[in-house]
């Protein structure tokens, strides 16, 4: 029975992530497996991938041919170096503890790499989330001042409006004076007429 190592799909649409499953190469993919090794999931930043390298250098060992997609996700988690060790461990170049050693020594740097790398992603965002907040920020100001001068009567209109209050206090007193005079004369005329109306004695 050819057993191959492989992706099974799962997830909801446009989110998928797998399993990473050791299956028979005749059955459907998302059909029925021998035993799962892993998960990988695209969706986060980096990628996650964790995968039971024993179990894979088990598979592996037993003739499980990998896709290339499970081969670069084994071979990011140490699953073929450590095949690849344990084949001079049969050959008789190396011992158990030798190839324990060389893999532990592998990890510590892998891990290292990846903190590296998870770091400066998160410079990366932080840098984007700060030009972001400076774009928002000038365009705020931006908008604000737009509004400002809308709202500023221009400086024409302020000196029209000036001139209008300035004549109209200039011509109120000369309009009273005018009523004054106006209510004068015609007080006038009338206390005369009552005068003539009088019988003469």
């Amino acid at each position: 029975m050819p057993v191959r190592i492989r992706l099974q799909r799962h997830g909801k649409k446009g989110k998928p992530f797998y399993w990473v499953v050791a299956a028979d190469s005749r059955s459907k993919r998302d059909g029925k497996f021998l035993e799962k090794l892993g998960i990988y999931n695209p969706n986060t930043n980096p990628a996650t991938v964790e995968i039971d390298v024993d179990s894979a250098v088990k598979w592996l060992q037993n003739g499980a041919q990998p896709t290339d997609t499970a081969r670069t996700l084994l071979s990011r988690k140490g699953a073929l170096l450590k095949h690849h060790l344990v084949k001079g461990v049969a050959k008789g170049a190396l011992t158990e503890e030798q190839v324990e050693e060389r893999f532990a020594a592998w990890l510590s740097e892998k891990d290292a790499s990846n903190t590296a790398e998870i770091s400066a992603l998160n410079k990366e965002k932080e840098a984007a989330k700060a030009k972001a907040l400076e774009a928002e920020k000038e365009a705020n100001e931006k908008r604000a001042a737009e509004i400002a001068a809308a709202n500023a009567p221009e400086p024409e209109v302020v000196e029209e409006a000036a001139e209008e209050v300035a004549e109209e206090v200039s011509e109120a007193p000369v309009a009273e004076e005018a009523a004054t005079e106006e209510a004068v004369t015609e007080e006038a005329p009338a206390e005369e007429s009552s005068e003539d109306e009088k019988p003469a004695e």
